[in-house]
């Protein structure tokens, strides 16, 4: 067979099958329903495993050249709820939704998840319903930021590297449990995407609770005098040893403490009134007003400048067209004396121009060099210049 029409059948093939994948849509009509309870102020993450989707045996584990991608929106929403993100590196890993709800998201939320095999065109749906309560135990009112510059948004999600960074972080924080309250990527803080270099991660935001006040250590990082240091280019003051390195690498200039054990006090909500001033001796608005009569100042507004413009209008008006003396009079006012010069001006004038605008007319001996500068001898030019053409390729 010609390699030609090989190609082509392999074409049709794939045109044919991408065609039934559209046509034939969701093979599994009945979505699998999983049910899962985040916890308010804590972070929640679930893993979209390609092994659960392809519906495959425990024992077996999903082909690592398979390829799927998903989508996920809220139930009746085309996007997920603010506290919900999702996060999948290539079609060849895993996906996560992660986020931590807040006291406005508690309730029920169901989240659909299609996902999309890229290989056989074949998709599966799944619904998450998500109960989402108050956590149990006691308060986290110290709370702790960190920035790690070593490790990408999905490469902390998993509960491994989660548990040993709390375990690192409990070599730098007072003896008391630690607990995960936020994941963040640094792009979603404004974060920039490094260059392709290896080695060079996006960075990741975690936040940490405890219900143990923080050590001398972090409150020295969180120290003005380590900022002033951070901003002059040093490194920032740390007064233990650096638990965390070098599985973790932390940015300890991008590391903020908030401290929630002490309440706010709340702003004094402002009384509303009835809406009636109370009684002021010093004002007393009248409460009756008399009739008056503005025709009389309208007439005045509105003609007294229209009379002004009128008057200025006929002024204007003789004495451009009545006080013209014409040119007769000019004339005969004028005496013989100035008239003659003015006219011998005008033809001498006239004279000049005629003469500058024919080159064979030969230069006025008025305006000829009567004698050599240098040496003095009043001899006549031998050579006119006015005969001499401006461009020498005229002649």
């Amino acid at each position: 067979m010609p390699g030609g029409l090989l190609a082509l059948n392999t074409r049709e093939e794939a045109a044919l099958c991408l065609v039934y994948g559209l046509l034939a849509g969701p093979r599994d009509t009945k979505a699998q329903q999983t049910t899962l309870y985040p916890l308010v102020g804590r972070v929640f993450v679930h893993p979209l495993e390609h092994a659960s989707f392809l519906r495959l045996p425990e024992h077996i584990a999903a082909p690592p050249t398979v390829r799927l991608t998903y989508q996920a929106h809220l139930q009746g929403h085309p996007d997920l709820p603010r506290w919900l993100r999702y996060t999948q590196r290539s079609p060849y890993s895993p996906a996560f939704l992660y986020g931590t709800p807040t006291p406005e998201d508690r309730g029920r939320q169901v989240i659909e998840v299609t996902a999309y095999n890229r290989d056989s065109f074949d998709t599966t749906r799944q619904r998450l319903l998500l109960l989402i309560e108050d956590p149990e135990g006691p308060r986290l009112p110290y709370q702790a930021e960190f920035l790690v510059r070593s490790h990408d948004v999905e490469e902390v999600l998993p509960s491994t590297p989660a548990n040993r960074f709390l375990t690192a972080l409990g070599g730098l924080w007072e003896p008391g449990e630690l607990q995960l309250l936020n994941i963040t990527s640094a792009l979603d803080r404004g974060g920039r995407v490094p260059l392709p270099i290896e080695g060079r991660k996006e960075g990741v935001y975690i936040k940490v609770g405890s219900a143990t006040p923080f050590s001398t250590c972090l409150k020295m990082v969180a120290s003005p005098d380590s900022y002033a240091r951070c901003a002059q280019g040093q490194p920032p003051l740390l007064s233990c040893y650096d638990s965390l390195a070098p599985h973790f690498r932390v940015d300890w200039c991008n590391v903020s403490l908030v401290d929630k054990s002490v309440p706010e006090p709340v702003d004094e909500m402002p009384t509303p009134g009835d809406g009636i001033l109370e009684h002021d001796p010093f004002f007393c608005p009248p409460t009756e007003a008399t009739g008056r009569d503005f025709l009389a100042d309208a007439l005045v507004t509105l003609l007294v400048p229209l009379l002004v413009a009128l008057l200025l209008t006929l002024l204007l008006a003789y004495i451009m067209c009545c006080r013209r003396e014409g040119r007769l009079k000019r004339d005969m006012a004028t005496s013989d004396i100035q008239m003659v010069h003015h006219c011998t001006i005008h033809g001498n004038t006239e004279e000049l121009r005629q003469m500058a605008a024919s080159r064979e007319v030969p230069r006025p001996l008025s305006t000829l060099p009567m004698f050599n500068v240098r040496t003095g001898e009043r001899l006549p030019p031998r050579v006119d210049s006015a005969q001499v053409p401006l461009i020498l390729d005229q002649h």
